[in-house]
Formats: C-alpha cells, sequence, structure tokens
C-alpha cells in the first residue's frame, strides 16, 4: 500500500510540475525557417533535419498548451481516415494515438475515420485479424476486402493500395524496417514508423519534448544510453547531433548498435561538432551524462533469447550507483514497460526519474506529427520560442 502510495505521490508531483513547464516553454530562439512537412512519411528521423524535427516538437508544445492547458477545442483532424497496422502488441503507441486523434475530432475516431488493426496470426501463417472500432460503421464495409488479403510480400502492396484509397494515413508497427519502407513506397498517403526492428521515432520525439520541458534546452545535453543497440538507441544516434546534444551509448558485446546506423551516426557528429561514444562500459557511458536512458533488455520477438540475453547484460542495470558518475542534474527515461533488472527502483520511482511525463508526451508529440502530415497548419508559433 505505501509502495502504490509512493507512485501516486511521484506521478501528481509529476503532473504539477510538468504542467508549469510547458506554461514556461522557451528554448532557444523562434524557428525563422517555413517547415512543410504536409504529405510526408516519418519512417525515421534520418530522413528529417535538425530544422524540422524542432517544427514537430514545437507544434507538440503548442498543440499540448492550448488543449491541456487552455482548454481549446481544435478540430484539425476532423474528416480525416486513419488506418493503424500492428504486427506487434501495443499499449501506449495505440492508446496514444487513440486519444490524440480523439482530442482533435468529435468522437474516438472522426464519423469518416477508419481504423485497422492488424496482428500477426498465432498458426504463423501470417494472416492479420482485424477488430472493428466502436461506432465506425465504415470500417465494417472495409473489414470483407482487407480480411482477404494475404500478408505477404505482394499482398502487402495490395493492403497498402486499399488503405489508401481510404484513409487519409497509416501508422503501422512492424517486425521488419523493409515491410515499411514497402508500404511507404506503394502508398499515395503518409505512412508513420509506429516502431520497426531499426528505429521507433515517435517515442525519440516524445522523450525530447521531455528534456526540452525539463532542461528549457536540448543543446549541449549528454545523453547516456545503457542497454541493447536497438530501434531506440539508433533512433536517438539518428537525431541527437542534429540538436547538438552529445551521445555516449554502452551496450554488451555483440549487442552493439547497427554499423550501418553508427556510420551515419558518426558522419552527424562530425558535421554537427558533437561527441559520440561507444562503449561496452555502462559506468563510462554514465560518466558526466545529464540524461540516463535504457530500454527493455528483450524486445517483442527475441523472447527465446530471453536466458542469453539476461546473461549478457548483467551489471547494465541502472542504479544510484550508475547515477553518481553522471553530472549532477541527471534524470531518468525509460519508454517502459519497465522492468527491475534494467532499472532499480530508486531510480525509475525517483524525483530524478521523468519516465511518466515521457510516456504522456507520447500523446502530445504523435498529435503533432499527423497533424504535421495531414495539414497545413501554422498556427502562432512565434509565442513558443525553441
Amino acid at each position: 500500500m505505501l509502495f502504490n502510495l509512493r507512485i501516486l505521490l511521484n506521478n501528481a508531483a509529476f503532473r504539477n510540475g510538468h504542467n508549469v513547464m510547458v506554461r514556461n516553454f522557451r528554448c532557444g530562439q523562434p524557428l525563422q525557417n517555413k517547415v512543410q512537412l504536409k504529405g510526408r512519411d516519418l519512417l525515421t528521423l534520418k530522413n528529417f533535419t535538425g530544422e524540422e524535427i524542432k517544427y514537430m516538437l514545437w507544434l507538440s508544445a503548442d498543440l499540448k498548451f492550448r488543449i491541456k492547458q487552455k482548454g481549446e477545442y481544435l478540430p484539425l483532424l476532423q474528416g480525416k481516415s486513419l488506418g493503424m497496422i500492428f504486427e506487434k502488441r501495443s499499449t501506449r503507441t495505440r492508446l496514444s494515438t487513440e486519444t490524440g486523434w480523439s482530442a482533435m475530432a468529435q468522437s474516438r475516431l472522426t464519423a469518416t475515420s477508419a481504423l485497422a488493426v492488424c496482428h500477426k496470426s498465432k498458426t504463423g501463417s501470417g494472416c492479420p485479424q482485424f477488430w472493428d472500432s466502436p461506432n465506425s460503421s465504415e470500417i465494417s464495409s472495409m473489414l470483407p476486402i482487407l480480411q482477404k488479403l494475404a500478408w505477404g510480400t505482394h499482398s502487402r502492396v495490395q493492403c497498402q493500395s486499399v488503405l489508401s484509397s481510404m484513409t487519409d494515413a497509416v501508422l503501422a508497427r512492424v517486425y521488419k524496417q523493409s515491410d515499411l519502407d514497402t508500404l511507404a513506397k506503394e502508398a499515395s498517403i503518409p505512412i508513420i514508423n509506429g516502431l520497426s526492428d531499426l528505429y521507433h521515432p515517435i517515442q525519440i520525439l516524445a522523450d525530447y519534448l521531455t528534456l526540452q520541458e525539463h532542461y528549457g534546452s536540448l543543446k549541449g545535453l549528454t545523453l547516456s544510453w545503457i542497454g541493447d543497440g536497438n530501434n531506440i538507441l539508433h533512433s536517438i544516434m539518428m537525431s541527437a547531433a542534429k540538436f547538438g546534444m552529445h551521445l555516449r551509448a554502452a551496450t554488451p558485446k555483440g549487442y552493439e548498435p547497427d554499423p550501418s546506423v553508427t556510420k551515419l551516426a558518426e558522419q552527424y557528429a562530425k558535421e554537427n561538432g558533437t561527441k559520440l561514444l561507444l562503449t561496452n562500459d555502462p559506468l563510462e557511458a554514465a560518466q558526466g551524462g545529464n540524461v540516463l536512458i535504457t530500454d527493455t533488455w528483450i524486445s517483442m520477438g527475441q523472447e527465446e533469447e530471453k536466458k542469453k540475453r539476461l546473461q549478457a547484460f548483467q551489471g547494465y542495470q541502472v542504479t544510484m550507483k550508475t547515477a553518481k558518475v553522471a553530472a549532477s542534474d541527471w534524470t531518468f527515461l525509460h519508454c517502459l514497460p519497465r522492468k527491475p533488472e534494467e532499472v532499480d527502483d530508486e531510480v525509475f520511482y525517483s524525483p530524478k526519474s521523468l519516465v511518466f511525463p515521457e510516456a504522456e508526451n507520447r500523446k502530445w508529440t504523435i498529435m503533432a506529427v499527423m497533424v504535421s502530415l495531414l495539414t497545413d497548419y501554422s498556427p502562432q508559433l512565434q509565442k513558443l520560442k525553441f
């Protein structure tokens, strides 16, 4: 009971402090260049400049302030349709997308919207299963068509052709990045990466918004990654240097980031004058870090590797011992769900932990992504300095 009470009190403290930060959101100079993202795909932050990513974060803060703080109703996506494809289970991505969509529409989904949720079948045949969304009659007529499509290489193209004709955008959580690339190539509508084996861009946007709200600026921060060389780390590597952030990453031997991602990250660091350190020593990575970051050691689809991975990641748990070598203003991020072997309770539930504001910001950043890709939204953003 005391443990649960502590969590509730911490959450309340996070929320109260976080609201003040949003009202006083000031991060550097106003964005001068006009950014146009309408019609683009969001497959990886590699494809976006620093100014374009800034715009999405800027818009996230503006929507959060106008909707959450001022109570404005902004039906920016009214009349639009969204398709969602999930080969992997989802909690925060699906919930943030659905609640974000409803905040800018008149119902859970707009009266003319369509939601298609796919899960890989247990039989291994790959045929997707679809569930209707409440109060959306359009989906009922769409499902029989989609259910006839096998989920193979060629039928993904067919599926995307159908979705392109009935929706305005698709958010897809898939196993392979190559499948997303294929969807984007064949689609005539924006494709949003809800997670793949290589990247998780919408998570990193939420992380950056959280850090901006806390520190007031991203430039000059040192990010200390301690964990797997996975899609989260890859997304950080594709974007951190563009904001002037340094990155120190520790991964066990054999679990380093993808070489092609590393090569490009080194190029970004050189171009932006930032430092990139890749090591196998968690304490070396944490040295002087402003932000300690970790993630699951066993991603979806890696369950059979659990025993091997737990052994390989011994010594990688984030603890107060880790924090002792970090900067005095250190904070902690984890995209959830968290397991105790990844970070202990003392760090996870500490006042230094930003995991709950980080989770909430999944909603505001995915809203900004959808608005950016689907509309010509350009409000009084000059009120918010970046």
